[in-house]
């Protein structure tokens, strides 16, 4: 490791970013400023922000990696992002969000939806779900970019970790939304430059773009009998139809995270930002094409790895790796790239890791503010506290959970501790979004009886039924004495794949049950809407 080289680069990176992040908080007057930057972003900088955001240490570390063991199969979730993630949300939800906010004057997440079904209880349920659950993936995002620091650099893992949760909770307690879509802005530019460069690479070490795929399959007789049997048929092949590894792959990975998108609070949270709804159609471009190279190389160069380490080395990528999915693509990007890159690279995962972070950060800090603490009334307990002061310590608390999770959960979690995240958000919250975007006639009871449902349905799935959350948690153990509470496929099966429809229904029922909202507020929340 050359430290002068690394230190001029890390000093020039966090130079720009600090420079980005003042110029935020210059402009970051008033609660409005630092909850949703004014709604006067520019939509080429919010589809980065948004980009940037999405994409994650855990997409190109974790999933990166879980695609050097199952395969090409995971490309479908870049379709799925693609489509759903920029597409639906873009043209679809974006600009509804934009102003059914307005209307409402919401500035989080939880506040659009209690607003706009008249539910305060909805608010604070929806805002103790993300302050309570999200730091599971927050901390899943320090893992990914901790580990990277630790194979590639040789820095310890807990250094680079708490290095990344410190920038992190400077950068957003001072410039708000408005400084992290700025920063998130030039990481995104950053972030496509590192992903472009090492996919070309990947192609060059492995022979082209031919040789390499027809290699890959060539060398399909080195996968693990035990994989085989959970039904792997290599790593051009999808899996087989309904097998434990079909199960991980199209429930977990891709329905979980390409649908799960839709409700992510960190990423609504753009659309409230720009200047006019209709300019997010100008952003759709701009956010494909990102999205398309960050999961798309990364799910490419992830199954790749594997015919460059047997070249190489004679071992497939997680026999390299020791096991451990999570090391793959940083063990991978050590040895075939040259020192330089490596830096570079390592900008390219600070970029990642603090977009994303920082993203998260805030989200559970305004949460935490507006949606609980002010909602609940708690912030009469000091008496002209601003909405700022109590974000900042919602912030503070979020960065020491996360924390404390990255150094409790097991090897290997960064890609299903983010599909655990997307999925309890998408049964929890895309029914009650959907239906306060497009069905006028759903109720206060309906949305509220759906959310619950949702995340009570997921939770129980995590913690009974599916087999990693139940080993995890143990209690099926306790009571009565086996790993799960039902059989195979239940136990790979996604709980969003049943929560999603559980919560619908409830939505549905309840809504045509209960009393429908007054007209008043129904017109005075679609207005220009339609």
């Amino acid at each position: 490791m050359n430290i002068p080289i690394l230190s001029a680069a890390v000093i020039i990176f966090l130079g720009i970013m600090t420079g980005l992040m003042y110029l935020g908080s210059r402009k970051t007057k008033t609660d409005n400023d630092f909850l949703v930057a004014g709604r006067s972003m520019h939509p080429w900088i919010m589809a980065l922000s948004y980009g940037a955001a999405f994409i994650s240490t855990s997409a190109i570390v974790g999933f990166g990696g879980a695609a050097g063991l199952f395969g090409f199969s995971l490309l479908w979730l870049t379709v799925l992002t693609i489509f759903i993630g920029i597409f639906i949300a873009f043209a679809l939800f974006g600009p509804r969000i934009r102003r059914m906010s307005c209307n409402l004057g919401s500035e989080t997440f939880p506040s659009f939806l209690g607003a706009r079904f008249q539910s305060s209880a909805l608010t604070a349920f929806a805002g103790m779900l993300i302050f309570l659950l999200m730091p599971a993936y927050t901390g899943a995002i320090l893992i990914g970019g901790g580990r990277f620091l630790h194979d590639a650099l040789g820095i310890p893992f807990t250094t680079g970790l708490l290095l990344f949760a410190v920038i992190v909770a400077v950068y957003v307690m001072n410039g708000g939304l408005r400084g992290v879509m700025y920063t998130d802005a030039f990481f995104a530019v950053v972030m496509l430059l590192g992903m472009g460069t090492l996919l070309f690479a990947t192609y060059s070490a492995v022979g082209g773009v031919i040789p390499g795929h027809s290699g890959l399959s060539a060398i399909s007789n080195l996968v693990p009998a035990t994989l085989i049997e959970q039904g792997h048929r290599g790593w051009t092949a999808m899996p087989a139809f309904g097998s434990r590894i079909w199960w991980i792959v199209i429930s977990t990975m891709v329905l979980g995270v390409g649908i799960g998108v839709l409700a992510q609070p960190q990423l609504t949270m753009r659309f409230m930002t720009i200047k006019q709804p209709r300019s997010l159609y100008q952003a759709i471009l701009v956010g494909g094409i990102f999205i398309f190279f960050m999961t798309g190389t990364a799910f490419i160069i992830g199954p790749l790895s594997n015919l460059y380490f047997y070249q190489t080395q004679g071992k497939i990528a997680i026999q390299v790796a020791e096991g451990n999915i999570d090391r793959i693509i940083p063990i991978f990007v050590s040895q075939i790239m040259p020192n330089w890159f490596l830096y570079f690279f390592m900008l390219t995962l600070l970029a990642a890791a603090i977009s994303t972070l920082s993203s998260l950060i805030h989200v559970q800090g305004t949460a935490f503010a507006r949606d609980l603490v002010e909602n609940l009334g708690i912030n009469k307990l000091l008496p002209g506290a601003p909405t700022r002061f109590w974000a900042k310590l919602g912030i503070l608390f979020s960065i020491i959970s996360a924390v404390t999770l990255a150094f409790i959960l097991p090897p290997g979690v960064i890609a299903r501790a983010t599909a655990f995240w997307f999925g309890i958000c998408a049964a929890a919250f895309l029914p009650t979004l959907t239906a306060a975007l497009y069905w006028p006639a759903a109720t206060k009871a309906g949305a509220l009886a759906s959310t619950i449902t949702g995340s009570i349905v997921s939770g129980f799935g995590y913690i009974f039924l599916q087999e990693q959350g139940a080993v995890a948690v143990g209690l099926v153990s306790r009571l009565l004495g086996r790993t799960t509470l039902l059989p195979f496929p239940w136990t790979h099966i996604e709980p969003l794949i049943y929560a999603l429809p559980a919560a619908t229904i409830v939505l549905v029922a309840v809504s045509l049950l209960t009393q429908r909202p007054m007209a008043k507020h129904l017109e005075d929340t679609f207005k220009k809407v339609a």
